[in-house]
């Protein structure tokens, strides 16, 4: 067989072609470069109030505080050690940027949970890549982070108890706008080693209630971090591959 040879210019322009789609077919770099919070064109706004930021919830006396916009220490990556990747915008909000992360405060006991977020504009993305991430209550038990303005809500979509329990309405605000969810949440009872009551949740999305005592039988939703149910788990933020935002995290101690 004869051997091909190519010319130094002719392997220098095959390795850059190979790289350069490798890199805009990559599915987080595309969504990385065509996420924006600059604008909304072309989204199609039901009410005006949904253009409105909902008001941020200063966090009350008592509360541990898991981000405030002043620094990263609350998390860090999920091995549990390293300090996380994710950066501090000037708008003093914690943009998702490589890697999924955890508090090192841990939920133990029944809490609520105040999280603030907005998802990014992805006209070019539909369904699970438009925004993604998710709240996960002591790194197992999932609420779901997406742009689903407009929407039908279903358990996947912003809100959603994922593969458990869809929103009672859709509450979302309008892409690059500010949302809050406020968590109740009780994490599973056991006894003797055996589970005698499964965990349960309450969701206000935007102050309207959409999970009302949500019984979770399963002991960890889709992609949360696992681990012993009956022990304490932190707060767990995932990294889809969206430049999602958060800010405000705090939590307060529930009575049993």
């Amino acid at each position: 067989m004869k051997r091909v040879r190519f010319t130094r210019f002719q392997r220098f322009y095959g390795l850059f072609a190979a790289g350069f789609l490798a890199v805009i077919l990559s599915p987080t770099a595309s969504a990385q470069k065509e996420a924006t919070y600059d604008n909304t064109d072309g989204v199609m706004i039901l009410k005006l109030e949904d253009k409105a930021d909902y008001p941020s919830t200063p966090a009350p006396e008592g509360a541990t505080i898991l981000f405030d916009g002043s620094s990263t220490d609350g998390f860090v990556k999920v091995d549990g050690k390293s300090p996380i990747d994710w950066k501090i915008m000037p708008n003093k909000a914690l943009r998702v940027t490589k890697g999924g992360i955890k508090s090192t405060a841990m939920i133990s006991e029944p809490v609520r949970l105040h999280v603030e977020f907005r998802v990014p504009y992805m006209p070019k993305f539909k369904g699970q890549g438009r925004g993604n991430s998710g709240v996960y209550l002591q790194g197992r038990y999932e609420v779901q982070v997406l742009d689903s303005y407009g929407l039908e809500s279903q358990d996947n979509d912003c809100g959603g108890i994922y593969k458990v329990a869809k929103p009672l309405v859709n509450a979302c605000k309008a892409p690059t706008v500010w949302q809050a969810y406020d968590i109740d949440f009780f994490p599973p009872v056991f006894e003797g080693g055996k589970k005698v009551k499964p965990a349960q949740i309450t969701v206000l999305h935007n102050g309207q209630v959409i999970h009302k005592d949500v019984v979770i039988n399963i002991d960890n939703t889709v992609a949360g971090l696992g681990g012993d149910p009956s022990k304490p788990g932190p707060l767990h933020l995932q990294d889809h591959g969206d430049p999602v935002e958060y800010r405000n995290i705090w939590m307060v101690k529930l009575k049993k």
